[in-house]
């Protein structure tokens, strides 16, 4: 998959992504998770900050993402922590391109680690 020189990457089309829906996409080493809710098309990392565990093979119910594993929770619109709070989930650059295909770039974890999602 070719990467644009502004550092967006193809992932998938737009319109194929349903309100509630969520799907991992590998980019380069890195897991990235993406889902749509209440209209709006976000991208985070694909694994639990707890333990890693892939965030797809949670359940994303009524905005709120649940992981599989120990049952950590996170807003699905900005990810900020709901259980733990202390917590929250890496968020990445999206946008929709002219062709209706969802695009990501990787953020910075360091940047993240200082701003909140």
């Amino acid at each position: 998959m070719p990467e644009p020189d502004d550092g967006f990457v193809d992932l998938v089309e737009a319109e194929s992504l349903w309100d509630g829906e969520m799907e991992a996409f590998d980019v380069g080493p890195d897991e990235v998770l993406l889902l749509k809710v209440d209209g709006g098309i976000r991208a985070y990392d694909g694994t639990c900050p707890h333990q890693g565990v892939s965030l797809v093979e949670g359940e994303l119910e009524n905005g709120v993402l649940t992981c599989r594993a120990h049952e950590w929770q996170f807003d699905a619109r900005t990810g900020a922590g709901l259980n733990p709070r202390d917590n929250h989930l890496t968020r990445h650059d999206v946008r929709i391109d002219g062709a209706g295909v969802v695009q990501v770039r990787l953020c910075s974890r360091a940047r993240h680690a200082t701003q909140p999602s």
